[in-house]
């Protein structure tokens, strides 16, 4: 992100080692986790709902008979691939303001005397709300979409599709 400041304001960090070495020294150990709380937030409830709603879905659609009885037309990948994609969809509608959240408290400018421009996740949500609409929190909504979905769809079908093969029993 250093080189999307103005020339005056990069850091200009040499390598990788001179960037934790400078950001410990000018402004603390603990701003090198700067990020991790919305992260962890994030990523949890990124993975639950994937997981979460596949399930639901792929329970709620075995049962409709619209693949085949149980889902089994053409082993269960229609029925997977419409369950996954939808929980994809879920999953970015959740995430996606810890994400706007994430990248901001990330990449925010730090003034010389050490002031951020925010001091914690939620004010970081509070100041971007206010000061942009609620929406701001869905910024970015269609590539990190564009970006889940084949990764939901190719982990979790491959995942169910194995745990089957491997223990006869479906994985979600």
């Amino acid at each position: 992100s250093d080189s999307k400041l103005p020339p005056s304001e990069r850091r200009n960090y040499s390598n990788v080692i001179d960037c934790i070495a400078r950001i410990g020294k000018e402004e603390g150990i603990t701003k090198l986790w700067r990020g991790a709380t919305p992260t962890v937030l994030r990523a949890t409830l990124l993975s639950s709902a994937q997981l979460g709603v596949t399930s639901e879905i792929k329970g709620y659609l075995s049962k409709s008979g619209w693949f085949g009885p149980n889902g089994a037309y053409f082993y269960g990948l229609p029925m997977m691939f419409c369950s996954t994609l939808c929980s994809s969809f879920v999953a970015n509608v959740v995430a996606n303001p810890f994400d706007v959240v994430k990248s901001r408290l990330q990449s925010m400018p730090v003034d010389a005397s050490g002031k951020a421009m925010y001091s914690s996740m939620g004010d970081c949500f509070v100041k971007s709300v206010k000061s942009e609409g609620i929406f701001v929190l869905w910024r970015g909504f269609f590539p990190a979409f564009v970006k889940l979905a084949p990764y939901t769809v190719i982990s979790l079908t491959l995942a169910d599709k194995l745990t089957r093969a491997v223990t006869g029993k479906d994985a979600l």
